[in-house]
């Protein structure tokens, strides 16, 4: 290998030859060009690196570069060798490194799919289909800046919570691509990130609604207004202070009356147990219940089915507007739970384990401050500053009216019919006047009622004829 001080015009003069052969520079020891067979003329340098392996990485194509910025490419290499650095292996591994969308999909197979519920896998497979991999998925992983991350999240600014939850995705993805080492310790590019302020609020359920709700539930249970188990479903989740699916999902394998208990094998936080009230007892011990259905609150068309979150929701909703409640979620129920726990004076402790939250902020959260104490502590406050600077104190305000209710008519339950709605054989519940699959108990469907047996339901057009026809 011939030794010259590799210059333009050295290189210039170089031809190709039956077999590749190297010109070594004088000036830096390890620099050289390769001329190929083909003619093709190839700056390199040439090192060994500090694991004892030798390396001649390419530096760049003569024509496409000049000697000196060869040179000059080469002096920074070798300085990077003497550090303990390998250019070489360096490169390698960034040619080598796994795009954004390769990443996600082994997070989603290797973490995702063995850690997390089925409805976060879900979520997940959706953000990655719609919002990470469209926009970062062509990137390589170790390349994803902290402005690429921002910017992802001003193009989901219009919405604001599915661009918080993405975020959320997007940050463990990376923090696994650290322990995989895909990417340096520390180096996460959603670090600093703001999240969006999520303005929606659930609406406490007053004292004055609750009564009006529970009037309704009472009337609505003894004339058949609603199914049982929507019923069921709504008492059972103000009694646990529960989310929707713990109640749906619920199986009476799981209740344990003897030691009045229940123990869910499996939830949003893990298995839980909660004891049950005497209320709940009741409930349980009164509740319809199908001998072929493992589910405590069935679908109304198929029994081997839990009842669906749609069902569940649209009845909740006809509920609400019967009573003539102000629509809210069914998360409110949990929320309303949660107060009542903490107004009743509980540990802190106790309410969380009556609501299952695994942070006393969490909790928190969950509970409302209503405006009758607010109110009664203002009144004090205003009493001490009048005692103090020796004024009168005006006379309270009178109470706001409790809404009349009319108390609901309880018609006398047949004592067999516990034992008819247990005996019914699924899914038909014939009698003799008609087949149904929705009716049950003292429950009939609308369309399928006549005369006595056909109960007005109120705020119906039905209802409104009725009412001015007796006027």
């Amino acid at each position: 290998m011939p030794k010259i001080k590799l210059t333009k015009t050295a290189a210039d003069a170089a031809t190709a030859g039956k077999e590749p052969y190297e010109l070594r520079d004088t000036m830096i020891p390890g620099f050289l060009l390769k001329v190929t067979p083909t003619g093709r003329k190839i700056f390199m340098v040439a090192y060994v690196a500090a694991n004892g392996q030798r390396r001649k990485p390419a530096i760049g194509r003569f024509g496409e570069i000049t000697v000196e910025q060869a040179r000059s490419i080469a002096q920074d290499w070798l300085a990077d060798v003497r550090k303990g650095n390998d250019p070489s292996a360096e490169r390698s591994a960034a040619r080598q490194a796994p795009t954004v969308k390769e990443l996600f999909d082994r997070f989603m197979e290797d973490y995702s799919e063995s850690r997390n519920k089925p409805s976060t896998v879900k979520s997940n497979r959706g953000y990655g289909k719609l919002y990470i991999v469209p926009h970062l998925g062509q990137m390589k992983a170790p390349d994803v800046t902290r402005a690429d991350i921002a910017n992802l999240m001003k193009k989901m600014s219009k919405t604001p919570t599915n661009a918080n939850r993405v975020l959320a995705a997007v940050r463990k993805m990376f923090n696994m691509a650290e322990v995989w080492g895909m990417r340096t310790d520390g180096s996460n590019p959603c670090r600093h990130i703001p999240k969006f302020p999520e303005r929606g609020k659930t609406r406490l359920i007053t004292d004055a609604e609750l009564k009006r709700l529970y009037a309704y539930l009472d009337k609505a249970e003894t004339e058949g207004l609603e199914h049982p188990f929507i019923l069921l479903a709504v008492r059972l989740q103000f009694e646990f202070a529960a989310r929707m699916s713990e109640i749906l999902q619920l199986e009476w394998a799981w209740v344990d009356l003897d030691n009045r208990r229940i123990e869910w094998p499996d939830s949003k936080t893990g298995g839980m147990s909660k004891p049950m009230s005497a209320e709940a007892v009741r409930l349980f011990e009164t509740a319809p219940r199908f001998e072929v259905s493992p589910f405590v609150c069935p679908s109304i068309f198929d029994p081997n089915l839990p009842m669906s979150k749609h069902t569940y929701y649209l009845g909740w909703k006809r509920v609400l507007e019967r009573a003539g409640v102000p629509h809210i979620g069914t998360h409110g129920i949990r929320h309303r739970s949660a107060t009542d726990i903490a107004n009743s004076g509980v540990p802190v402790k106790v309410g969380m384990a009556l609501t299952a939250h695994k942070t006393v902020t969490m909790f928190m959260r969950y509970v409302h401050t209503e405006d009758d104490p607010i109110r009664a502590a203002a009144e004090t406050v205003a009493q001490r500053r009048q005692n103090l600077i020796g004024g009168t104190q005006p006379s309270a305000p009178a109470p706001l009216p409790e809404p009349v209710v009319a108390p609901p008519s309880i018609a006398p339950e047949p004592a067999d019919s516990a034992s008819a709605a247990t005996d019914a054989p699924p899914p038909g519940l014939e009698d003799e006047k008609y087949p149904s699959r929705t009716k049950l108990g003292n429950y009939r469907p609308f369309r399928h009622r006549g005369g006595d047996n056909r109960a007005v339901p109120p705020g119906t057009k039905r209802a409104a004829t009725q009412e001015a026809t007796n006027a």
